[in-house]
């Protein structure tokens, strides 16, 4: 079988880790091909509640190998930490490969970060200081670490005063910071080194083999398609391409190598940080929405803006990545919600537009035009069958796939893994 791409098709937080959980079950790998630990993806299962920032969200299935590629930036501290308490968890982490192409996430990419988000004042973009954006920069600059080079860290001892003599002069003369040991950090790498060797791997060798075998292979996204550094809302976006494109440059994988792409949507919208929501609830709904949901990051803990489902971004995020097929999930929050609304269009400085703007400041501008929908009041949570879901709320799903021009495959009605509704099979079995 080839290999199916599972993307967030928001801004992020649509629910993938659930999804993914619920189809590795079908999977031999699950791979991982962008962002960093700025990505939480939480999974409840029978093993129990995760919240992953690194390792792919297929790990609760013994039979399905996780793979973080080369598209993603590693912290080894988060990462050796995330390790350590998924096996004390009862996982077993041994299938678990690392690509040698990945970037390391340096202590100066995190200080770095920090001091640059402090410094924006009031036009901070939100970013989560984890290091993510300074990490990639080193990486298009050709300073980076990868992953690989954690084997011969002999080398990386050659490399590392220089560049850390560089870092020094930004912290010291820009942000009047005090300056980094490189000492320090040698001692970190030397400490990192033999606990993630034995993870570090070719690991496009494993993913061939794998689709050679005709098994399937589920490649992950972090954040969501409106994050994109290319196409999403700039600059209020990632610093990765969590769209299709990213999940080929991150995986190694060729175009042939594809056999779908999924996009997960919530069945309404939330967004973290800055940057334009044009949907965004500010009142007594959004605050419904974000209590029953819980929407607060899995990395951050920050609180989440809410709003109605937005369609024009909708269309906007399958154009881009060219859905097969749409999930739609937290269907059951809005149980009891009256009335029910879609936006289906933008009024753009007095005109009715049908497309999601991203030049000038446009979509500041945008004033979204909704569609009433009927709402329904018999609880969706959990149900498994699609005679059991209320019309309406199966008729608001129907509309929602009309509007986005993408089949629904599936409905999450709840957290957890057995909490799905299959419409149809992504594998095309």
């Amino acid at each position: 079988m080839p290999a199916f791409a599972v993307i967030g098709a928001q801004w992020g937080d649509e629910g993938k880790g659930k999804v993914i959980d619920f189809l590795a079950g079908n999977a031999r790998i699950v791979a991982r091909y962008s962002g960093g630990n700025n990505a939480g993806h939480t999974v409840i299962n029978d093993a129990g509640t995760f919240a992953f920032h690194l390792v792919p969200s297929g790990v609760c299935w013994p039979h399905t190998q996780n793979i973080i590629g080369n598209g993603v930036v590693v912290d080894p501290d988060v990462l050796l930490t995330e390790i350590g308490d998924l096996k004390r968890a009862g996982l077993n982490l041994k299938g678990l490969a690392i690509s040698e192409r990945a970037h390391i996430v340096m202590p100066y990419h995190v200080q770095l970060d920090i001091l640059e988000e402090k410094r924006r004042g009031a036009g901070a973009l939100g970013t989560t200081g984890r290091g993510i954006g300074p990490a990639y920069i080193d990486k298009v600059a050709r300073t980076g670490f990868r992953m690989g080079e954690l084997l011969n860290p002999e080398e990386m001892a050659v490399r590392l005063p220089e560049i850390v003599k560089h870092k020094n002069e930004i912290l010291t003369k820009i942000y009047g910071a005090p300056p980094i040991d490189a000492g320090a950090i040698l001692s970190k790498v030397q400490t990192w080194a033999p606990r993630l060797a034995p993870y570090i791997k070719q690991v496009e060798d494993l993913v061939e083999e794998a689709l050679s075998k005709g098994e399937n292979v589920i490649l992950e996204g972090a954040q969501g398609a409106l994050l994109d550094i290319d196409h999403g809302t700039y600059p209020y976006v990632t610093s990765s391409s969590p769209t299709v494109g990213g999940a080929l440059t991150g995986s190694g994988l060729s175009p042939r190598a594809f056999g779908g792409v999924t996009g997960v949507f919530k069945a309404y919208c939330t967004r973290v940080g800055g940057g334009p929501f044009p949907t965004e609830l500010t009142g007594e709904v959004g605050e419904h929405i974000r209590t029953k949901a819980k929407e607060f990051g899995a990395t951050t803990g920050r609180p989440r803006r809410t709003g109605w489902f937005d369609a024009v971004a909708g269309r906007y995020s399958a154009r881009v990545n060219g859905f097969d097929t749409i999930v739609v999930t937290r269907l059951d929050i809005l149980d009891g919600i009256d009335p029910i609304k879609v936006c289906v269009a933008y009024a753009l400085d007095g005109h009715r537009i049908d497309r999601f703007p991203l030049e000038g400041g446009s979509l500041e501008r945008c004033v979204p035009i909704y569609e009433k929908l009927e709402s329904w009041t018999k609880s969706t949570y959990g149900v498994t069958r699609e005679k059991d879901l209320p019309a309406a709320a199966l008729a608001y799903v129907r509309r929602i796939e009309e509007l986005v021009g993408v089949p629904v495959s599936m409905i999450s009605t709840g957290p957890r893994r057995h909490e799905t509704l299959v419409l149809r099979d992504i594998f095309g079995k």
